[in-house]
Formats: C-alpha cells, structure tokens, sequence
C-alpha cells in the first residue's frame, strides 16, 4: 500500500518536478524507412522548441555567455537596440530595446505589472510558451498604454483572477518566455526608454497577494544545448527535446503524435540511446533530419520566397496554425518568436522582382508611391540580414535598418514618394540618406509593420517590390 501511493504521488508531481530520463531502444521495433520518416516529422515538429530551449538557455541559465540576461522569473531589460553583436536568436528587431522574462510557472502563476506609458509610445509584451506559440498579448494594442497588473499561469493553475488582476493570460507549457519591446523614436529618445523599463515588474502571485509562498517545484537540472550547427545534424537533438517536452504536457490534438514519436525513443522522460543504435537505424535518423531541412528548403524556395506563404501565416496561436508543424517550423528557422500578424507583420525580401536571390554585388531600390507607406498604427522598418546566417550585418555607417522614425532625414522623390537604396558601396552623398547597406555577398530583408491597420492586415495594402537595378 506504501509502495502505491508513492508512486501515485510521483506521478502527480510528473508535470510539476524534471523526469528521469528512461531508456528506449529505437531498432527493436522499426524499421529504418519507418525511423526515417518518423525522424523527419519529429525534426520538424521539435525544431522550434529545441531552437528556442538554445536562445533561452542562453538567456536565463548560461552565465558565462556573454548574451546571458540574468535568472528566471525576473525582468531583464536591455537599454538599446540590438546590433550585429547580438547572435543568440535569429533575425532580431533592432527597432525596440528588449525587456526579457523567462518564466517557470510550475510552482504559481506570475503577475506581470506595467507602468503607465505616453499613449504616442508603442510597447508590447509577447507571451510565448515552449512549443513557441504566442498565446497572449499585454500591450498597447491590447491592453493599453494605462498600465496594471497581468497575470500569467501555468496547466496546473486552476485559481479563481484575484481583484487587481487586469487580464489571466494561460501558457500551455510550464516554462515560458515574455518578449517586451519598448518603442524608441530616435536615439535621444534612450533615456524614456530606460525610466519605462524600470517600470516593467514581476512577482509570483502569493506575494502580489502578500501572501506566504508555496512550496517551490523542484529545482531543474538544465541540459546543455547544442550548437546551431549541430541542431542540424546530431541524434541528440532529440534528446533536448525529449528534455524541453517534460514541461510540456500533451495537447489531446497530439496525443497519436507522440505515441508514433515513442517509437524511436522520443517523448518527455525518454532517452534516445544514439550509441546503442544499429547503424541502420543511426543513419535512418540522420536522414531523417536532412529530409526535414530538404522539405524546409523547397518550402522557403517555391512558397516563402514568392510569398505565397507569409510571415503572418506562420506565427500565431495552436489554435490559428492548427498544427501545421511545417509552417512553426520555417518560422523557427527564419524569424523565431516572431509576432502573430496582428501585433505585427514581416513582408519578407528573399528575391528580387526578377525572382533572382539578393546580393551584394547587385544594387536595388525600394520605392514606395506617394501615400503608399506602410499603414500601422505604431511603426514600421526595413531591415537588412546576412544570408543565410540571418544576422544584422555590420556595415561602416552602423545603419541596420531604416524605419518611420528617420523619415524625417530621408530624402523624398520629386512626386512625394520615398525610395530607398540597398547595395553594399555608398551611393554617394545626394542619396546616402536613404541607403540601406548590404553585404558583399548574399543578403535578406524583412520589412516589420507594428500594429498593422486593418489595410495591412487584409492585404488590401501590398508591400512594394524589390526591384533591380539594371
């Protein structure tokens, strides 16, 4: 009867405390094509989480690195722009200095208190759980610029919203990630944006109740992740998600997944022996992966490039993506953690209007006809990324970007439109005010709309053509 309850106890603590991880032999029970194609659809499915656990890694529990923010459960702000230096995530905003939260929520709920902000200032909380979906927003569009308490909690939380609570915000996942991004005008502008910043707070719920503090979770013993470029290629890349899924308690949308999963060794608490694996099933695996970032590539070439698939189709809820694990993947992949569409859209420049991909030793415009500039309600930008590392590329004037706030120093064509100029060498002084530099070699872009209006969102308004010049 001891023995019983023990282990009845154990498994309610299972979604709360770390699980052991459990041994699994993949070969005894599939095939190699079978390892192979299920390779390929847990890769998808988990590179997102497994490529976010690295980010967040860095962030919160790997004090040695120089992008590491501080612990868990505090607001971590960064009082500037991020710049080529900044290598942790993938296509970064350099628009917004950030404010960082990682959460954990397995013991209670955390109250998320902003200050009271100018109603001109743009600023946004982008709620986002470990399978990388944005389950909620706090924020000047949703919210409001007049400040409050927000609470966010966990699966486990089953409390009733306590007065002073403005909004209950619920994560799916135990561990979760809060993005703050506070507008800023120009770069006078940086100490407003610091006295906001001092502003953000956070605190478990007992004590925003002043009330005494559950008994804590267990404390977790984080795995080392790997590298970007071994997130590619190793077996063990299951294995971090195999780590990452144990905060993650199954969605019933997922349940015949994660049994199909369970057969090559992966799901929360197992262990994928890739030493003990034949060497059949081994390579089975590894193909499986390059299968995966074959079907990405053709994805990104024939629908992502020519926009038949956008940024605002890939980001989201579960409940607006409905599972589509390729779209979460290409989004992991390009641009993780970025905005649901609302909240903000990324036309994305991966070729030019000749459908040729973009370099350096080419030059370009970006023009937009009188009237036509992008429709937000907050702001908008352009941004230029190194291909295919997607990072801010640094260039002689420090320009990554040109975005509304400079429309001011740009210089407007004779008809009252404005054009921009990208290509790597200056254009020379008359237009060096609009010139977007590039790299010598192959480049991206992605144009960002804050708080799109309706025109945007309903893709009455279309983002310009990248046009070449001839």
């Amino acid at each position: 009867m001891k023995t019983t309850l023990l282990k009845l106890i154990f498994c309610m603590l299972v979604p709360l405390a770390l699980i052991p991880l459990a041994s699994a032999s993949a070969q005894a029970t599939v095939s190699p094509a079978e390892a192979r194609a299920i390779a390929k659809e847990a890769y998808i499915y988990g590179y997102p989480m497994v490529d976010g656990y690295r980010v967040q890694y860095t962030y919160f529990e790997d004090r040695q690195h120089p992008e590491f923010k501080g612990p868990r459960n505090q607001v971590h702000s960064t009082a500037r722009v991020y710049t080529p230096a900044d290598t942790a995530i993938v296509g970064p905003n350099s628009d917004t200095p950030y404010s960082t939260l990682g959460m954990d929520l397995r013991t209670e709920p955390l109250v998320l208190t902003v200050p009271k902000i100018e109603p001109d200032r743009y600023f946004s909380i982008q709620l986002i759980d470990a399978y990388t979906f944005n389950f909620d927003y706090i924020g000047s569009r949703t919210t409001g610029n007049d400040g409050g308490s927000f609470l966010v909690a966990g699966p486990n939380w089953t409390g009733e919203t306590p007065q002073g609570i403005k909004k209950v915000c619920r994560s799916d996942t135990y561990l979760a990630l809060a993005a703050y991004r506070t507008q800023l005008f120009n770069p006078s502008d940086i100490d407003n944006v610091k006295t906001v910043q001092a502003g953000y707070k956070v605190q478990p719920l007992s004590a925003f109740l002043g009330q005494a503090a559950p008994k804590p979770a267990p404390a977790i013993e984080y795995i080392k992740p790997l590298t970007p470029e071994a997130q590619k290629t190793s077996a063990e890349f299951f294995n971090v998600l195999n780590f990452i899924l144990q905060f993650c308690p199954t969605d019933p949308s997922e349940t015949e997944l994660m049994a199909r999963f369970a057969q090559i060794g992966i799901g929360a608490g197992k262990h994928l022996d890739t030493a003990k694996l034949s060497p059949e099933i081994k390579t089975a695996i590894e193909q499986g992966m390059a299968d995966a970032w074959a079907e990405f590539a053709e994805f990104k070439k024939t629908k992502f490039d020519t926009e038949q698939v956008t940024f605002g189709d890939v980001f989201g809820t579960r409940q607006f993506l409905q599972n589509n694990y390729l779209y979460r993947f290409a989004a992991g992949a390009i641009g993780l953690y970025g905005n649901s569409k609302e909240e903000a859209m990324y036309p994305y420049y991966g070729i030019d209007s000749d459908e040729q991909p973009l370099t350096g030793s080419k030059q370009y415009t970006l023009r937009f006809a009188p009237g036509e500039l992008p429709p937000v309600n907050a702001f908008w930008s352009v941004t230029m990324y190194e291909s295919p590392r997607s990072q801010l590329y640094a260039n002689p004037i420090d320009r990554y970007l040109i975005n509304s706030s400079m429309l001011p120093q740009l210089k407007r064509d004779p008809d009252g439109g404005l054009t921009i100029v990208i290509q790597n060498e200056s254009p020379g002084k008359e237009r060096e005010a609009n010139w977007l530099p590039a790299p010598k070699g192959p480049f991206v872009m992605a144009m960002r709309l804050y708080w799109p209006k309706d025109d945007a969102v309903n893709g009455k308004w279309i983002a310009p053509s990248l046009e070449s010049v001839k």
